[in-house]
């Protein structure tokens, strides 16, 4: 039943439902003519009755969520995916991108400035590393790089011009955690605003806010959306914030997500927890086998009871996604391309998130890496888990020829 627009199990029970039923529901209200789906607002702006409407629209652009002007802004199609996952996310508001990155470039935009500084995770998406390690320096804003999962290292990286901490946790590739509520309350105390990537947890596995972290972006393209047919991003946060920013990065940017997108972001929301738990299933099942593998030096993944930071994985997080790397003992060039050619149903392919499992390979050399290593990493989609290792055991077979 619906009291006030939000749905009880009855009238009776004010329980709030299970993140199942909000999945389906939460911010759907409306139908229209009756349309159990939502539909699709392909409309590029909006007219108004009088002048004084129009006006008023424009006053509280930033602030009315339910007011809509322009579909470069905002739009009804992507209200229903923005409430959503504000709303998954336990932050007051969303606003939906273009790319993952879009959403990225806007959120650190909005708490930098001339003669800034940053500090990151040394393992952040690459993308992100580039943005504030070879792009944002020729506006005079600096960043500091930091292993992570020491919080003292971060925090004593602290300076009086620190604006923004990025954190990923887990990172990308080697999936290091943060220790976010020991992060937050420092950067709290110095006015330094928190920013995550949560793209790969999602809020079924973890919702950053409640540890106090300020701003949480996602590249949707991935398990938001979950079918590999959008590139979308997320920025969620608080009101003061969020106004501000799509007042200012959103409307002199133009990055917002168009309306057939964000409803295909809904769509692929709806079946979210089921393709996470299977994810993490298949996950689970494939880095136990590499584990055990001899020709593997290291596998790097949280679901593992191995994992180093299992405590700090119980206290933030609910459940592992599909991500895995490993350090294989082979580690030529011609080597890892023979292995990588040999996989069938890992394709290979970039991203990550959707129904395919992929794999891709790169040299890296993370702080704390005494020489640069051969990193695999293998995402695993919606095939059986079985199929998956069956297709490593082959390719493994091919490394020895």
């Amino acid at each position: 039943m619906k009291l006030g627009g939000i749905l009880f199990k009855s009238v009776e029970d004010k329980t709030p439902p299970s993140i199942d039923t909000d999945l389906q529901h939460f911010a759907e209200d409306t139908k229209i003519l009756g349309a159990v789906v939502p539909p699709i607002f392909q409309n590029s702006l909006f007219v108004f009755d009088t002048y004084e409407e129009f006006s008023s629209g424009m006053a509280g652009l930033s602030k009315d969520q339910e007011k809509y002007y322009y579909s470069r802004i905002s739009n009804p199609s992507m209200a229903v995916a923005e409430k959503k996952i504000a709303h998954l996310e336990h932050t007051d508001r969303a606003k939906v991108f273009g790319s993952g990155m879009a959403a990225v470039s806007c959120a650190i935009m909005s708490c930098v400035h001339q003669d800034a500084h940053v500090v990151a995770v040394d393992t952040c998406y690459s993308n992100t590393r580039q943005m504030l390690q070879d792009y944002l320096p020729k506006f005079g804003v600096k960043s500091t790089f930091v292993e992570g999962s020491c919080s003292e290292e971060v925090i004593d990286n602290f300076t009086p011009e620190t604006k923004l901490i990025v954190l990923e946790s887990p990172s990308t590739f080697f999936f290091k955690l943060q220790d976010l509520e020991t992060i937050c309350k420092a950067a709290k105390a110095k006015k330094i605003t928190t920013m995550i990537d949560n793209s790969y947890s999602t809020p079924i596995f973890q919702t950053p806010a409640d540890f106090g972290v300020d701003l949480i972006v996602h590249s949707a393209t991935k398990y938001l959306a979950g079918h590999s047919d959008i590139t979308a991003g997320v920025i969620c946060g608080p009101e003061s914030h969020m106004a501000n920013l799509i007042q200012n990065e959103v409307v002199i940017y133009g990055s917002a997500l168009a309306p057939f997108p964000a409803w295909l972001l809904t769509r692929g929301m709806r079946t979210l927890k089921l393709r996470m738990k299977q994810h993490e299933l298949a996950g689970n099942f494939v880095a136990e086998y590499l584990q055990d593998s001899p020709l593997v030096d290291r596998v790097h993944h949280v679901g593992l009871a191995s994992f180093p930071q299992k405590d700090l994985y119980r206290k933030q997080m609910s459940g592992s996604g599909g991500l895995i790397s490993f350090e294989p003992k082979f580690q030529t060039l011609e080597e890892v391309t023979r292995f990588i050619n040999a996989l069938e149903l890992f394709q290979i392919g970039v991203s990550w998130g959707g129904f395919e499992s992929l794999v891709v390979g790169a040299v890296s050399q993370p702080l704390g890496y005494q020489e640069k290593r051969w990193v695999i990493r293998l995402y695993c989609g919606l095939e059986g888990p079985e199929d998956l290792v069956a297709d490593l055991e082959t390719a493994f077979k091919m490394v020895g020829e």
